[in-house]
């Protein structure tokens, strides 16, 4: 059994989208924009956002609908969609309507805008960095707080995968929890007793651990912080009884000598949190 993607684009994220629109321009407006009453109310502009570096682009709908809670007469013509690779320089969005909307939701929007792109070009640069090996990138719940859907859906418009999105959507038993069931075996049957629909996921630290796994029928087994040879061996032991997934020591620079020793699946907490905003600016145009 392996991870499937989970079922973002649905209700979940549509009340994601319209919720934390609702929060960002809470949290920066508040009770008005005070800067923004300088400018005559029945002024009109346009207003142009551009990336500074290449990117991937992610946050569409969360802009469109920060601006329709803002100001319902701003237009935005997207001139990039989600997942598009953008050039320095290029720009992506074009908008008009009163200059005191623009510049109100400005920030608001770039802020989600950066974030989100940031994790789907991270995730685009890992996956193309595993070309050709077959193996999945996937993601990990080590999200920015308040964005777990948001950046597990940017993680899909890089070309990644979800894991898990929490706690209830997939078993994942790790040390401590095998320390408090008595055991991998017990562990694993319990999780069958609670939900016989879900995947089991184990994790382990080394080969007796892997065994009992296998010998236990999880469904994915985590080969934590394992070395290359290990990992290589952990294929020839597991000979595709169960989804192998590589975690720990991930990085560009590890991360196709990894794919390349025969696991399935590799996950990262770097996609979504060791990021670095893209460089995002909006300006009026004439």
């Amino acid at each position: 059994m392996h991870y499937q993607d989970a079922p973002l684009y649905h209700q979940k994220l549509g009340e994601e989208i319209r919720d934390s629109a609702a929060r960002l321009l809470a949290e920066d407006v508040g009770p008005g924009d005070i800067t923004a009453q300088l400018i005559p109310d029945q002024q009109w502009a346009t207003a142009r956002v551009i990336t500074r570096e290449t990117a991937v682009l992610c946050g569409v709908a969360w802009v469109d609908e920060l601006f329709r809670r803002l100001d319902a007469s701003v237009t935005l013509r997207w001139s990039a969609a989600d997942g598009d690779r953008l050039e320095a320089g290029q720009a992506l969005l074009e908008l008009e309507g009163p200059a005191r909307s623009l510049l109100t939701g400005e920030r608001a929007a770039l802020n989600l805008l950066q974030t989100l792109s940031a994790t789907a070009t991270r995730t685009r640069h890992y996956v193309d960095l595993l070309a050709g090996t077959g193996v999945r990138l996937l993601d990990t719940r080590k999200t920015l707080p308040g964005l777990r859907l948001a950046q597990k859906y940017a993680v899909t418009c890089g070309g990644g995968h979800n894991h898990r999105i929490g706690l209830y959507d997939a078993f994942l038993i790790k040390e401590n929890h095998i320390a408090a069931c008595g055991g991998i075996e017990a562990a694993v049957k319990e999780a069958r007793n609670i939900a016989r629909d879900l995947p089991v996921e184990v994790e382990v630290e080394s080969f007796d651990e892997l065994d009992q796994a296998l010998a236990a029928g999880a469904d994915i087994v985590m080969l934590d912080n394992f070395s290359l040879d290990d990992m290589r061996e952990a294929v020839k032991r597991n000979a595709g009884r169960a989804t192998l997934e590589a975690s720990g020591n991930v990085d560009e620079t590890t991360l196709r000598a990894i794919a390349e020793t025969g696991v399935d699946c590799i996950s990262s907490g770097a996609l979504t949190k060791d990021l670095k905003a893209i460089d995002l600016s909006m300006r009026l145009v004439d």
